[in-house]
C-alpha cells in the first residue's frame, strides 16, 4: 500500500518507516505534525495514513483533527490512529460516521509487530480495527440512558468484539461457541437497539459505534 505517516517522535517514525518499506509497503512521506500530514495527503493522495494523536504544536489532539479533516476532504482515505491516549472527543466523532477503512490502536498494547501489520492490512482492505480498550473507555463515556443494559452477559461480550471489527466466525472462535449462536446474539442485539435491519461487518461496527456516541 501507499502509505502517508505521521509520528512526532523521530525515533519511532523512522523505526515505523523501515518496518513498513520491509514489509513491501511505499512510504510516500513521514511527517511530526497534524499541518504537515494534511498537507503530504493532499499532495500524494495516499491509500491509508498512520497518524499519533498528539503532535505538535500543542501535543493533545492535533493527530486525530487532522485525521478528521482529511476524512472530509477524501472520505475513501483508510486510516490508522497509532497512538498512547484515547482522545475521547474527536475518537467517538471519527468512530461515529463511516468506518470503513478506519482502525484505533493504542501503541503500549500493540503486542507483536504482527498486530500492528495485521490491523494495518485490515484498515487497507476496507475493513476496522478498534482495540478493546478504547471501546472500553468510549463506552464508559456515555451518559445518557445506558440502552446496553436490556443486554445479555454474552450478548454484550458479542457485541465488545463487534465493536473490534470482529467477523462472527472470529466472535465465536474467541468466544469458544458456534457461529450460529453468534448469529443469534448478534439479531438479538439489533434487536435490542433497534438495529435490526442493519447488515454487513464493517456497518455493524459503524451502527453500535454511532448508537454509543449519540
Amino acid at each position: 500500500m501507499r502509505v502517508i505517516l505521521a509520528e512526532d517522535s523521530t525515533l519511532l517514525r523512522e523505526g515505523l518507516v523501515r518496518l513498513l518499506v520491509e514489509e513491501g509497503h511505499e512510504v510516500l512521506a513521514a511527517v511530526g505534525d497534524g499541518t504537515a500530514l494534511i498537507e503530504a495527503v493532499d499532495e500524494h493522495g495516499p491509500d491509508i495514513v498512520v497518524a499519533d494523536v498528539r503532535m505538535p504544536p500543542t501535543h493533545t489532539d492535533e493527530g486525530l483533527r487532522a485525521v478528521l479533516e482529511i476524512r472530509r476532504r477524501r472520505p475513501g482515505t483508510r486510516v490508522l490512529v497509532l497512538s498512547q491516549y484515547v482522545e475521547k472527543r474527536y475518537a467517538t466523532e471519527l468512530m461515529s460516521g463511516d468506518v470503513d477503512g478506519v482502525g484505533y490502536l493504542l501503541k503500549d498494547r500493540v503486542a507483536q509487530i504482527g498486530d500492528f501489520l495485521d490491523a494495518l492490512d485490515r484498515v487497507g482492505a476496507g475493513g476496522a480495527a478498534f482495540d478493546p480498550e478504547v471501546v472500553r473507555q468510549l463506552l464508559a463515556r456515555t451518559t445518557h440512558v445506558d440502552p446496553l443494559s436490556r443486554l445479555t452477559p454474552r450478548e454484550r461480550d458479542v457485541l465488545d468484539h463487534m465493536a473490534q471489527g470482529c467477523t462472527n466466525a472470529s466472535i465465536a472462535e474467541q468466544l469458544v461457541v458456534s457461529q450460529s449462536a453468534v448469529e443469534k446474539h448478534v439479531n438479538s442485539i439489533f434487536d435490542k437497539l433497534g438495529l435490526l435491519h442493519v447488515t454487513g461487518y464493517s456497518r455493524r461496527v459503524l451502527a453500535v459505534l454511532r448508537y454509543l456516541g449519540s
